[in-house]
């Protein structure tokens, strides 16, 4: 079955489509068929023009520069811009407009609204996420980055890793333990702070794949003015899950759509290279099929209940595995099917990112390989396999938490 949505929300699915036609060039085949020069310039200038036709913040309220749309007018606009291979926003607006922009909409000040907001939606502001470190990666609450009072200033010692557009950012938002002797996940504050000044210092990590997409990032005696709290002093968790929700409901509606055109590619190269009269791939891909449908089906549950006005909570942590498990298998057929040439990276490798390739990129051994080397990782980032797990068995089926060294129930976090 597929939801159904109202008829004035076909209407304005139309609409959406008639604005594509309208900005898109007539030959149009995804942001993966341009070459870097071509797709930073198109990023650039799509997010001016989704910004000036109020399609950047839909749902934002209109004194902040939003559209004030629906969420299921919001939904309708993020699916129709994933199917026609555009993006949703520049660059970092996942982190600014998704992730801090909404958090701060739930638990900012008037006046953090007024100054954050309309300077995250112009591009004056751009925004990463300081969350994981070396040694508290999905056990969030475990953090070691400090903050303490100092005047009308804080001042942030200590360091953030996996810390992904940073090197783009003049804005970060950064968990730190701002009461040292308060329980573990207590004495945590959410802070905003700058990074254009000497006590902040980013590092790019290569990975695998030979991209750069994340950091460390080191601060050493970092300030930050003190009302760039958001929410209480030492109350910071409850911000911080409140911002991870947003994180894992953004893709509820489109995660599907991108992981079916993967599959579709898939099936098209595996059709090149006469690979589908063999029985076990066709078997393979009969699996990866039931599993995007699943991931479809998981996807119209979470949407459910996210117009219903309910947060994602331990529930998407579901998605979140089945999508990242799922992947490293789909990749490890892709080069199943590539064979030998799979060792060669034959090919211009363009539109690769930390999930499925861009729509329009090359469907060829360099992109497979890249996806195929960036899908190890979706089991690590936004939440380790193992955790999710945890968070699945424990506080949806019931089970006991997982003991501790430290005699404590060991996963009580929702990163």
């Amino acid at each position: 079955m597929d939801p159904t949505y109202p008829p004035q929300a076909e209407e304005y699915k139309e609409k959406i489509r008639s604005f594509l036609a309208e900005h898109l060039p007539a030959d149009w085949q995804g942001i993966g068929a341009l070459d870097d020069e071509g797709r930073d310039r198109f990023v650039a200038e799509w997010r001016e023009i989704l910004a000036d036709n109020q399609l950047l913040a839909m749902s934002w309220p209109t004194e902040y520069g939003g559209a004030g749309l629906t969420p299921l007018e919001t939904v309708i606009v993020h699916e129709e811009l994933t199917r026609a291979g555009v993006p949703t926003g520049g660059t970092n607006d996942g982190f600014g407009i998704t992730m801090v922009g909404n958090t701060l909409l739930v638990w900012g000040t008037d006046e953090q609204k007024e100054r954050f907001l309309p300077r995250i939606l112009s591009g004056a502001d751009v925004w990463c996420q300081g969350y994981s470190e070396p040694n508290s990666g999905s056990d969030l609450a475990s953090l070691g980055t400090r903050a303490r009072r100092d005047g009308d200033e804080w001042i942030v010692n200590g360091q953030k890793i996996w810390t992904s557009g940073a090197q783009s950012a003049n804005w970060i938002f950064v968990l730190c333990r701002t009461d040292p002797d308060a329980p573990k996940h207590q004495g945590i504050s959410f802070l905003l702070v700058p990074m254009d000044q000497p006590g902040v210092e980013v590092r790019p990590i290569r990975n695998i794949a030979g991209h750069s997409h994340f950091n460390e990032v080191f601060f050493t005696d970092a300030r930050t003015a003190a009302d760039n709290v958001v929410g209480e002093v030492n109350q910071g968790w409850a911000v911080a899950n409140t911002l991870l929700g947003f994180e894992r409901g953004a893709g509820a509606s489109t995660t599907s759509i991108r992981f079916r055109s993967e599959l579709d590619r898939l099936t098209e190269l595996a059709r090149q290279r006469g690979r589908l009269d063999d029985p076990l791939i066709r078997q393979r891909m009969a699996w990866c099929h039931s599993k995007v449908e699943i991931m479809r089906y998981l996807g119209m549950a979470a949407l459910t209940s996210f117009l219903s006005g309910e947060n994602p909570g331990a529930g998407s942590s579901i998605g979140k595995l089945n999508w990242s498990e799922y992947h490293k298998q789909v990749t490890e057929l892709a080069i199943d099917v590539l064979g030998p040439d799979a060792t060669l990276v034959t090919g211009e490798e363009r539109g690769t990112t930390l999930q499925t390739a861009d729509p329009g990129s090359p469907n060829n051994a360099a992109v497979w390989e890249s996806v195929f080397l960036h899908a190890r990782a979706g089991t690590i980032y936004a939440g380790t396999s193992q955790v999710q797990r945890n968070i699945i068995g424990e506080r949806i089926l019931g089970l006991a938490k997982e003991p501790r060294a430290d005699g404590g129930p060991w996963n009580e976090t929702v990163r």
